[in-house]
């Protein structure tokens, strides 16, 4: 019944930086943590940042996460942006208010692609 959509992906130059959204419905984010995952070709999903339903950010990364609740949106800011931060990149919700390792719903993701 939840669901979650990522947008503000596209094409950018090395260098540059981009703004992820993650508009989620069918619950509120001060019910459940959301975190943000990016996947490469031939690469491992990695987790890049959670934050939970109080809004403490849990950082993995030079990623930074965000959320504004009135919108119901997370967002990731992404800068200096390489090639190696080329992937499709998808937000989740956790099962728990906190960030647990169990994530039980995901967006279908926003593709980043980082090149001249």
């Amino acid at each position: 019944q939840w669901r979650l959509v990522e947008s503000g992906g596209g094409l950018v130059q090395p260098g540059g930086s981009l703004t992820l959204s993650c508009a989620v419905s069918g619950f509120n984010l001060d019910s459940a943590a959301v975190g943000w995952f990016r996947q490469a070709p031939g690469k491992e999903r990695e987790q890049l940042s959670c934050i939970n339903s109080f809004g403490t950010v849990s950082a993995k990364g030079r990623f930074t996460i965000s959320r504004d609740t009135a919108k119901s949106t997370v967002y990731l800011h992404l800068d200096n942006l390489s090639p190696a931060d080329t992937a499709v990149y998808t937000c989740a919700k956790n099962s728990y208010m906190r960030c647990s390792d169990f994530w039980q719903s995901w967006g279908e993701g926003t593709q980043v692609t980082v090149s001249t």
